[in-house]
């Protein structure tokens, strides 16, 4: 796996550096100050991940990183910085992982565990490539992006101008609408259930047949009643062949 750093402060790079070098196999091919250097680079190389600092010379690593997610190959873009409020930005922009500094070594070595799990997966021939339920999405948990399993989620639910997202273990809170965070999820595993609602159809436990043709769905593993809607009811009835 090929990685480079864009950093323009010595110590961290050096440090992050040190860090990858210690904790990964990834092949740091070289490091950069500057963020137009950055992409005369990737003109003529490709790489498969850019550990990437924010507050960089020349063109900034948001909009260095705006430019490089047109690429038709992405590389995974792991944000490195000092800064909490550029968080919901690297979301949109679908970094990988948000790292705040000073580098924490445990935090580093779980993050570069988790982007070599996912290199190798993209990298397995076409007959092998993960089904649906295997894909992976970004989640929001404070200023942390958490890459996870879409399988992991159970339901998500609107919460004003948010959309909460439920695990068996844990809780995220997504800067969307729930009819947006619908759309990133394979269709034929989730289910939007309810205008408030989407449901992972393979969680389901139990289901209560509710008033005026509504149910109600019960999940495994967490306590959670879902509700079907009256407008939903005849496609939930057949697709669980009700």
């Amino acid at each position: 796996m090929r990685a480079i750093i864009v950093e323009d402060e010595i110590p961290a790079k050096d440090e992050l550096e040190y860090l990858i070098e210690t904790h990964s196999g990834i092949d740091i091919v070289a490091a950069f100050e500057d963020g137009l250097d950055v992409l005369k680079f990737l003109q003529e190389e490709e790489v498969d991940a850019i550990f990437l600092d924010i507050n960089i010379p020349s063109l900034d690593g948001m909009l260095l990183a705006g430019s490089i997610s047109k690429f038709a190959k992405k590389p995974y873009i792991i944000f490195t910085t000092a800064y909490k409020e550029h968080a919901a930005q690297a979301f949109e922009l679908e970094a990988f992982d948000y790292i705040l500094k000073p580098y924490e070594e445990k935090r580093i070595a779980a993050m570069l565990a988790k982007l070599e799990s996912a290199f190798k997966k993209e990298q397995q021939p076409h007959d092998e490539v993960p089904s649906d339920s295997n894909r992976r999405i970004n989640l929001r948990k404070n200023e942390n992006i958490i890459v996870t399993d879409v399988n992991d989620i159970y339901y998500a639910e609107a919460s004003e101008k948010t959309t909460l997202v439920y695990t068996k273990t844990d809780e995220y809170s997504m800067p969307m609408s729930i009819s947006e965070f619908h759309d990133k999820l394979p269709q034929d595993i989730f289910f939007k259930c309810h205008r408030s609602y989407s449901v992972n159809l393979s969680k389901i436990h139990e289901i209560v047949p509710w008033f005026n043709n509504t149910y109600i769905v019960r999940l495994k593993d967490i306590k959670a009643e879902i509700p079907v809607s009256r407008s939903k009811s005849k496609t939930f009835r057949q697709i669980m062949h009700l």
